[in-house]
C-alpha cells in the first residue's frame, strides 16, 4: 500500500471525507489529496451563492451547510441540510453553468475544491463510481420533489412534523437534538411564517408530543409525529 506523508493512502483520504471513497482507487485517492484545495467558512457564511458560475467540484470536510432557494423578494425557502462527507452543488454542475440555490455554513466549515476536468476523468474511469454518484444525484433529486410536495400539498402540522422527522431521523438519528436554526430559518425549512410555526409548535408541546426547552427538542410520541406527517 502506497503512503503520503508517511501514512497510508487510504488513511490519509480519511481525513478528506470525499464522497463514496471506499469506491476509488489508491492512484485516484491521491490525486484528489494532491489536487484538493480546502477553505474556511465560519458560521453562517454564504459558500455558495445563487446566479454565481460553477467553476469546481465542491465536498465537506468537515461540518454542515444549509442549501436554499433565494427568491427575488429577499425571502428564501431551505431545501435541505448537507453535513460532512458530501457533495455540494453538484446538480449544478451537470445541468448548468450557474447555481441554482445557496449554499451557506450552519457552524465552522471546511471546504474542499477540485477542479471539474479531474472529477471528470475519475468519473470516466470508474463506471461503478460514476453510476453511485448519479444515484446520489438521484436522490438528491427525488429529497428535493418531495420537500416541494410537502410544503404544497400538506398542512402545516403536517409540515412541522416533517421537520421534526427531518432532524430526527435524516440529521440527527436520536429522538433528542437541537435545532441548529433560528425560529426563522426552521419557519422557512417548513414553508409557513415564523409567528406560524411558534404557534403550531407550542401546540405539539402541550399536546405531550414534544418535550421543548429552547431550541432543545425531545420527541416524546414519535407514533403521532409520524400520523401527523402520513395525514398532514
Amino acid at each position: 500500500m502506497g503512503a503520503v506523508d508517511g501514512l497510508p493512502i487510504k488513511q490519509k483520504y480519511a481525513q478528506l471525507h470525499f464522497p463514496f471513497a471506499e469506491m476509488l482507487s489508491e492512484d485516484d485517492l491521491k490525486l484528489i489529496y494532491d489536487k484538493s484545495k480546502f477553505v474556511r467558512f465560519k458560521k453562517k457564511e454564504v459558500i455558495i451563492r445563487q446566479g454565481t458560475p460553477v467553476s469546481h467540484i465542491m465536498y465537506i470536510k468537515q461540518g454542515s451547510t444549509k442549501i436554499y432557494k433565494e427568491s427575488r423578494k429577499g425571502n428564501y425557502i431551505i431545501l435541505k441540510i448537507e453535513s460532512t462527507g458530501n457533495f455540494l452543488g453538484l446538480l449544478s454542475v451537470f445541468a448548468n453553468e450557474v447555481h441554482k440555490h445557496s449554499v451557506a455554513s450552519i457552524d465552522d466549515t471546511e471546504i474542499g475544491f477540485i477542479e471539474m476536468d479531474v472529477f471528470y476523468d475519475i468519473l470516466r474511469r470508474n463506471g461503478e463510481y460514476s453510476i453511485k454518484v448519479m444515484t446520489a444525484l438521484s436522490n438528491y433529486g427525488l429529497f428535493i420533489f418531495e420537500r416541494l410536495i410537502s410544503q404544497s400539498h400538506k398542512q402545516l402540522p403536517g409540515r412541522i412534523a416533517d421537520v421534526l422527522l427531518y432532524f430526527s431521523e435524516e440529521i440527527y438519528h436520536s429522538l433528542e437534538f437541537e435545532f441548529p436554526f433560528s425560529r426563522r430559518e426552521l419557519a422557512y425549512l417548513a414553508g409557513t411564517t415564523k409567528e406560524s410555526f411558534i404557534r403550531t409548535l407550542t401546540e405539539f408541546k402541550n399536546d405531550k408530543i414534544i418535550i421543548l426547552d429552547g431550541s432543545k427538542v425531545e420527541i416524546v410520541s414519535m407514533d403521532n409525529v409520524k400520523l401527523l406527517s402520513k395525514h398532514g
